[in-house]
């Protein structure tokens, strides 16, 4: 219980999500097709520390990335769209000593269902 009060509150605390840069221990929160979550790092020996939390909603379990980048590094969050559209896609890119959280859509990834065979 109390780790979900902690998650929430460090929703509630964070940004909104832009292409911004981020500074060492400031979260910003993401949404990505209703999975919520914040986004932060710290600086370390190998580089920097990037944690992203998510969970579906405000009721969800939460899930947790970590990735250590370094200069000119890029790691990515995705959520498959619904039948139809388009995922939704954060990615964090460490460029010029700075961490930059970028959300958009993967353009021309479409979900789609599959077709019948045709006899």
């Amino acid at each position: 219980m109390y780790r979900y009060i902690a998650f929430a509150a460090l929703c509630m605390a964070a940004m909104p999500a832009h292409a911004d840069e981020l500074g060492a221990m400031k979260a910003e929160s993401i949404d990505l097709a209703g999975f919520l979550g914040v986004v932060y790092y710290t600086p370390q020996e190998d580089g920097y520390r990037v944690v992203t939390t998510i969970a579906q909603g405000e009721a969800g379990l939460p899930v947790r990335f970590v990735a250590t980048l370094t200069e000119n590094q890029i790691v990515a969050v995705s959520v498959p769209g619904k039948l139809g559209e388009s995922d939704q896609i954060i990615e964090i890119s460490r460029v010029g000593g700075k961490l930059v959280v970028s959300p958009h859509p993967i353009d021309g990834i479409v979900v789609s269902s599959p077709k019948a065979a045709v006899d």
